[in-house]
């Protein structure tokens, strides 16, 4: 039976949610937060420590957040952009596994891995690079000019063509369904934003622009990032530069 497009998400909504009597038996297989290695010997490009004692007050960062769309044709440094990694999902305490992170996560799963589409880094060679959180580095996954392909996924928007970096975070569902099912699919949506929510806040307070992107074909991003698009699928994408 074909579910009309006005109702997919009031089904999506009905169907994930929990009832009391339900979870009463409901002890699912505990899994850890894998993370993915694609190539066998991949090329990784270790990140400089971020540097935090830069910028305004927290609460002066909250009011001068906003959506910025426009950029320079300037390239960022590659210790902005680590600051950028750092605080969408860098490590704050490795005491226990999986680590404590800058961001929270249902179940500390962090089911959401970041891809990089680098149109004007310094120090790095423009491409497609995933980010690995456990030894803060890069790993080259393809090398070459994307913004074009970027842009046009992006519903041909401008922004992600003429970007320093684009961000495009992707779900690793099993990390989170091994232990809330179907109500995975509603916390990798809440993990992506908190995420989301730091890098605008981040850019904000290193005086750069950033706007998260809703709006893409999803098989042209998932083919890009060379991902599957159901186990492992882009959610949400977020354009930076120099304002």
């Amino acid at each position: 039976m074909e579910i009309s497009e006005q109702k997919v998400g009031q089904i999506f909504q009905e169907r994930t949610k929990y009832y009391r009597q339900a979870l009463a038996t409901f002890f699912p297989e505990k899994r850890g937060a894998e993370q993915k290695t694609k190539s066998p010997s991949p090329k990784i490009i270790t990140l400089p420590q971020p540097q935090l004692g830069a910028g305004p007050k927290f609460w002066a960062t909250l009011k001068q957040r906003r959506s910025i769309r426009d950029y320079q044709k300037v390239p960022l440094t590659i210790t902005e952009l680590s600051n950028l990694l750092w605080a969408t999902q860098g490590i704050t305490d490795k005491a226990l596994s999986p680590w404590y992170r800058t961001v929270p996560s249902a179940g500390a799963l962090h089911p959401i891995d970041t891809y990089l589409i680098i149109n004007r880094v310094e120090d790095l060679e423009g491409g497609i690079y995933f980010f690995q959180v456990p030894d803060f580095s890069l790993e080259v996954r393809s090398t070459g000019d994307f913004s074009q392909k970027i842009a046009l996924a992006a519903l041909d928007q401008e922004m992600a063509r003429t970007a320093a970096v684009v961000f495009v975070w992707a779900a690793v569902v099993r990390r989170s369904r091994g232990k809330y099912r179907q109500r995975a699919y509603r916390y990798i949506y809440l993990d992506c934003g908190h995420i989301a929510q730091n890098l605008y806040l981040a850019a904000a307070a290193m005086g750069l622009g950033c706007c998260g992107i809703g709006a893409f074909y999803d098989d042209e991003v998932n083919a890009l990032i060379e991902v599957d698009g159901s186990e492992e699928t882009a959610i949400y994408l977020a354009a930076v530069g120099k304002k």
